[in-house]
């Protein structure tokens, strides 16, 4: 019994980031200002600016989070962190599902 109950909190525990996607058409709406540095498809126009499109989901979650932060320091991050400020845990987590779920 404790082996199979060890098991059920393993699936439970392995699903998560699953269950705490973002909302991708929620974050179509907030990525909206995204698009004058990443491009409105995702994909930068500008060589030194990343491409978000097809991002993978929690990087983005985890970027995002640390602008927000202060955490990330380097490279845009006096236009990003101001950015980030902006948005609250779940816009964060809906803009992430938006440009991830993008091919």
């Amino acid at each position: 019994m404790k082996k199979v109950l060890a098991i059920a909190m393993l699936a439970t525990v392995m699903s998560a980031p699953s269950m705490a996607a973002g909302d991708a058409a929620a974050g179509k709406a907030k990525a909206a200002v995204c698009a004058a540095c990443h491009g409105a498809d995702g994909i930068a126009m500008i060589p030194s600016y990343p491409n978000l499109k097809g991002q993978n989901e929690q990087y983005l979650v985890g970027a995002l989070k640390a602008y927000k932060n202060k955490q990330r320091n380097g490279g845009m991050a006096m236009v990003m962190q101001p950015q980030a400020s902006m948005l609250s845990d779940t816009d964060i987590a809906n803009v992430a599902a938006y440009f991830a779920q993008m091919k």
